[in-house]
């Protein structure tokens, strides 16, 4: 019988596709399921959803909920990692705001850019702290990791920890999705092989029936005839020869070609969300108490099975049966062009022994490269973040594509400024 705690299972409705996903599974039915989360009132209702789901699927599952998180961490098997550290407000609005007094705009900011190099800081002590709990009281659980920046807070919990992490995504799967809808195909007759970072991977392969699907996806980025909500990947595959794997809202921010505020004729010719993430939370906080009304009534849950890994994973541990996931892990000689230890995205095989990532070899020059210049962020926040140095945030922004578009030297160093002082203690100091 499995033993898996959900941290942060106040996100109740991600929570509840998760569980549903779990004991979908006949062998996973029987599970020992513990919902944590530091909002007692959210927990509250995530409990009676996660009960509610169980009985929709006949599951005799044992469901316990609390605010302990080492109550809820002890002898866990997998702990699936679902957090928001400063949430909403402050500390999104905090990432938002501050740049925009600097002319900077952002998308989504939970990846890149100077958003995400401040959520990163922001999350990562606290991710270690979890993990200094599972090796003290299970250093043998699998930690599954869904919270942004995916590739930062990995790559510190590979350098700082030594729980077993492979951070997960649906940008792969989502994408090789919408996709088949782009081409009108069935999903399940694709084919395909992704590799590279979490949000910026590339189909090295897009197939049906050894079909080369790429010249189709080429004439539709020439025809004019792409999706509104998806013209700047369509744009990045004309000029580079490969499709990435995450939304074309996200990818705007991690390159610094789209979003300039001397051009904004590119912004709308492309159809960029600006402030897209915080319009988000605000439609999700107004539509809360309503959502929340809706499922604590007693109607029955209609539990379908989402596109997230989780689940799949924990069944191929537990029973044997072989599966292949996409997963975040560390580059131990699994990408060759880019840097050993990075955070990379490749295709793992799960079974009885794990999660074991696959060799890819070489990426395309022009994919390594581009992937390349945000790793470099990527590994900076993590310095700064470990060692407690102030100018490796300035060297993360520095480096950062889009920012340094934007922004001068004086500038950046301004602005990561205005950021700390704003953040305050959601940051720990740095010297």
């Amino acid at each position: 019988m499995a033993k898996i705690t959900f941290i942060g299972a106040g996100s109740t409705v991600f929570a509840r596709n998760l569980l549903g996903d779990i004991l979908g599974y006949e062998e996973l039915a029987e599970s020992e399921i513990t919902l944590f989360d530091i909002d007692a009132e959210r927990l509250e209702t995530s409990e009676l959803v996660a009960r509610r789901v169980a009985d929709a699927l006949d599951a005799p599952a044992k469901i316990r909920s609390t605010t302990d998180r080492r109550a809820a961490l002890d002898g866990a098997d997998y702990a699936i990692n679902m957090i928001q550290v400063g949430g909403y407000e402050p500390c999104t609005v905090t990432d938002f705001e501050v740049p925009k007094r600097f002319g900077l705009r952002q998308t989504i900011a939970d990846t890149l850019g100077i958003g995400g190099i401040m959520r990163g800081l922001r999350t990562i002590p606290v991710l270690l702290s979890m993990c200094a709990d599972m090796e003290e009281l299970c250093p043998d659980t699998w930690f599954l990791n869904y919270t942004n920046p995916m590739a930062i807070n990995c790559r510190a919990i590979s350098r700082a920890s030594s729980i077993k992490t492979v951070g997960l995504c649906h940008s792969v799967q989502g994408t090789a999705f919408e996709l088949s809808m782009d081409l009108d195909i069935p999903y399940r007759e694709i084919d395909y092989l992704a590799a590279g970072i979490n949000h910026m991977a590339f189909y090295l392969r897009f197939e049906r029936n050894g079909e080369d699907l790429y010249p189709r996806l080429q004439a539709l980025a020439a025809s004019g005839a792409v999706p509104e909500g998806n013209l700047v990947r369509y744009e990045v595959l004309k000029h580079l020869g490969y499709f990435v794997t995450e939304s074309s809202e996200h990818f705007a921010e991690y390159v610094p070609w789209f979003i300039k505020r001397d051009r904004p004729e590119i912004v709308e010719k492309l159809n960029i969300p600006l402030d897209e993430y915080p319009r988000r939370c605000v439609d999700q906080i107004a539509r809360w108490e309503t959502e929340r009304a809706e499922l604590e009534r007693g109607d029955a849950i209609d539990v379908q099975r989402s596109f997230e890994y989780a689940s799949t994973i924990i069944r191929s541990i537990e029973t044997g049966k072989p599966r292949v996931v996409y997963g975040n892990v560390p580059n131990h000689g699994l990408i060759d062009d880019l840097p050993a230890g990075c955070t990379v995205e490749v295709p793992c095989l799960v079974d009885g022994n794990g999660v074991q990532p696959t060799h890819i070899g070489a990426l395309p020059p022009q994919v390594a490269a581009l992937i390349r210049t945000n790793v470099n962020v990527h590994e900076l926040t993590v310095e700064a973040a470990l060692t407690g140095k102030r100018e490796h945030v300035y060297h993360a922004a520095m480096l950062d594509p889009h920012t340094a578009a934007e922004l001068d030297l004086d500038q950046i160093h301004a602005l990561v400024d205005e950021l700390l002082d704003a953040h305050g203690e959601w940051i720990p100091a740095l010297s």
